[in-house]
């Protein structure tokens, strides 16, 4: 499952940076988090600022995110025993999250939405990590679902470490795309309206790719291709 769950939690990751339950605030999020203001369609800030501020931002939902990874990683090695059990239910949850995600399911429970508020803005770089936790734990639905699929990949792994690492890599996934359209937001706000208009469509892809995840998870045949992909890669070697 390595090859296939790391590629996923990357895109993942990525996807979930674009949900429309993220991408449309980030503006707020970045003048917030640089104490910059929005004139002329372009985010005011300096340049200095924004970098270590989103630094730690970023290191601050990481944190979380891999602390989330670390705990499902060490529950699915208490029962061990019930992996079978686990893998199936995995499966199942996955695609229900996909069906929510691609809007062809509206389960209102999962359309509930959580976001952080604080009227103090962040003064310096220990204060952006303390709101990327808060960032991190006051989740939004539609990226709860990805990062719910991940977690629920992170327990099934055979080892700790590997769900730290899989939580590691969702956490690139968003942290790439969040540091270079802050720089670009910075100089003009045109290319997220741009994108803006395909949010939807995005999410539509993000949840197919979660259904065939949990079909395969669902299946049993993530392994299968996982160690089909392993002994290519020593073959080739």
């Amino acid at each position: 499952m390595n090859e296939i769950g790391l590629l996923f939690a990357f895109f993942g990751g990525l996807l979930s940076f674009f949900s429309p339950c993220v991408f449309p605030l980030l503006p707020a999020y970045v003048t917030h988090l640089t104490g910059g203001k929005i004139e002329d369609s372009k985010l005011q800030v300096n340049r200095q600022t924004l970098y270590l501020r989103s630094l730690g931002f970023i290191i601050g939902f990481s944190i979380i995110f891999i602390a989330l990874g670390a705990s499902a990683s060490f529950l699915g090695q208490l029962l061990m025993n019930y992996r079978v059990l686990i893998m199936q239910i995995a499966g199942f949850l996955i695609i229900l999250f996909g069906l929510q995600m691609a809007g062809l399911l509206k389960i209102k429970f999962l359309m509930k939405e959580k976001r952080f508020h604080t009227e103090q803005k962040s003064k310096n770089i220990f204060s952006s990590v303390v709101l990327g936790m808060a960032f991190a734990t006051g989740w939004s639905p539609c990226v709860g679902l990805a990062l719910s699929s991940i977690l629920l990949l992170a327990s099934q792994s055979d080892t700790l470490t590997y769900g730290i690492f899989l939580l590691s890599i969702y956490s690139l996934g968003m942290a790439i795309p969040f540091i270079i359209i802050s720089i670009v937001i910075s100089y003009s706000l045109k290319a997220l309206r741009k994108i803006n208009k395909y949010l939807s469509k995005l999410a539509f892809v993000n949840g197919i790719i979660m259904i065939l995840l949990g079909f395969l998870v669902l299946s049993g045949q993530m392994q299968k291709i996982s160690a089909w992909l392993s002994a290519f890669s020593l073959f080739e070697i």
